[in-house]
């Protein structure tokens, strides 16, 4: 494959890094902290000789200026949406707007007239649960609500708006922030997948073009002669068979509460003579699990290779019941003589011990060996479902319907 079509191929692949979900909405807390700043600076005005520090009250106004300025630039840019940053603009607004009680007389707090800061005080809430989410801006909301509510040291109608608005404000857009964040995560897991799919098409063009016609032609040839070159196109059609069912499998992806699809995984064991049966839907396991699992079956088909014959067959069937995970892996080989077993462990190889056995009861569950001379051997894999893997299985699915 020549440099251009490699190009043309990393040109194809998507990114894999989406934009922040929540962009569109620091541009609007962006947009609302101007407004608000305007809206503080005509009051100021029309405030400015009835102050008790006049000159204090411009200072904290050019400080809100050059802290919106500052602030606006950093969170333009998503390196600059940093939770330090969102906490110093908590302190920031808090403390200026805790210098508007030196700023302005008693009377004009008690009588309800804005404060230098005035509602600019809101955008604080508003990057608050743009950063933390619902959570967060609720909690900022109500710390709002309150020092408003000690400056004026009152209880209005005009006090009990303003601790709605702050809360419900921080409560809304914490809202909106947390959906933004969770359709980036599910877009993210969906550029992955299409990058994995795309790079697995890359390879299967590749492997199609190459491996796969050279032992397709092994394969033909070998049929042709006969002899040990039928033995060597018999092995070369099953590693056929192998790469195809490889490159046509999907790559398993965690999903979003960070577990992955076993059924997904035991597919590519599939060979000319190994069988895998699995539900039609996905049995999602913590990853974890599903890695010891994986290891479980495939130790168990690579003991079935060895010994079972080289005719033997292998049936792999995955059982997703509501409490537990079934797995059986039946072959009709030449089955196990009796002591076997203790043999190989006192010989100190301890395959089956270890690596069936010990797998599965470390994962809660059992592992029973049925097998007798002549009549193969088959095991029964039972792991009990984790409670943080469990989803909303109805009754279970049961019986293996090949995807």
């Amino acid at each position: 494959m020549d440099s251009r079509n490699t190009t043309s191929d990393q040109t194809l692949q998507p990114s894999t890094h989406p934009p922040d979900g929540r962009s569109p909405l620091w541009r609007a807390h962006n947009v609302m902290r101007v407004v608000m700043l305007c809206y503080a600076l005509i009051w100021f005005t029309i405030l400015v000789d009835d102050y008790a520090y006049p000159l204090l009250g411009t200072a904290v106004l050019v400080v809100m200026a050059l802290w919106t300025a500052f602030t606006i630039h950093r969170y333009r840019h998503r390196s600059g949406r940093t939770n330090r940053l969102v906490l110093a603009d908590q302190v920031v607004v808090t403390a200026l707007f805790a210098i508007c009680a030196l700023v302005m007389t008693d009377d004009q707090l008690k009588a309800g007239l804005p404060t230098v800061v005035t509602i600019w005080q809101g955008s604080m809430v508003t990057s608050a649960a743009v950063q933390w989410g619902m959570l967060g801006g609720g909690i900022c909301g109500v710390v709002a609500a309150v020092g408003n509510l000690l400056m004026r040291g009152l209880i209005d109608s005009n006090m009990a708006m303003d601790t709605v608005l702050h809360v419900g404000t921080g409560l809304l857009l914490g809202l909106a922030s947390d959906t933004a964040v969770r359709s980036t995560e599910r877009l993210s897991k969906a550029l992955r997948a299409e990058a994995a799919t795309a790079e697995r098409e890359r390879l299967a063009r590749s492997i199609h073009d190459s491996v796969l016609q050279v032992l397709a032609r092994v394969r033909k040839r070998g049929a042709e002669m006969g002899g040990e070159a039928a033995d060597l196109a018999r092995l070369a059609g099953e590693q056929e068979v192998t790469l195809r069912a490889l490159i046509a499998s999907s790559p398993p992806e965690p999903d979003e509460d960070g577990g992955q699809d076993l059924a997904a995984r035991l597919q590519a064991l599939s060979t000319a003579r190994v069988q895998i049966s699995v539900p039609a839907t996905p049995v999602p396991l913590p990853v974890a699990t599903a890695s010891d699992l994986f290891s479980t079956v495939r130790e168990a088909l690579e003991n079935a290779d060895r010994h079972a014959g080289d005719e033997a067959r292998v049936w792999v069937l995955l059982e997703d019941l509501t409490e537990e995970v079934v797995i059986s892996i039946r072959d009709d080989g030449e089955g196990i003589p009796e002591g076997r077993l203790a043999v190989a462990e006192s010989q100190g190889r301890m395959g089956v011990a270890q690596s069936i056995r010990g797998r599965v009861e470390g994962l809660g569950g059992t592992a029973t060996l049925e097998t007798a001379p002549g009549e193969g051997t088959e095991w029964e894999l039972r792991v009990p479902r984790p409670e943080s893997s469990d989803r909303q299985h109805g009754s279970g699915h049961r019986g293996g319907v090949s995807r």
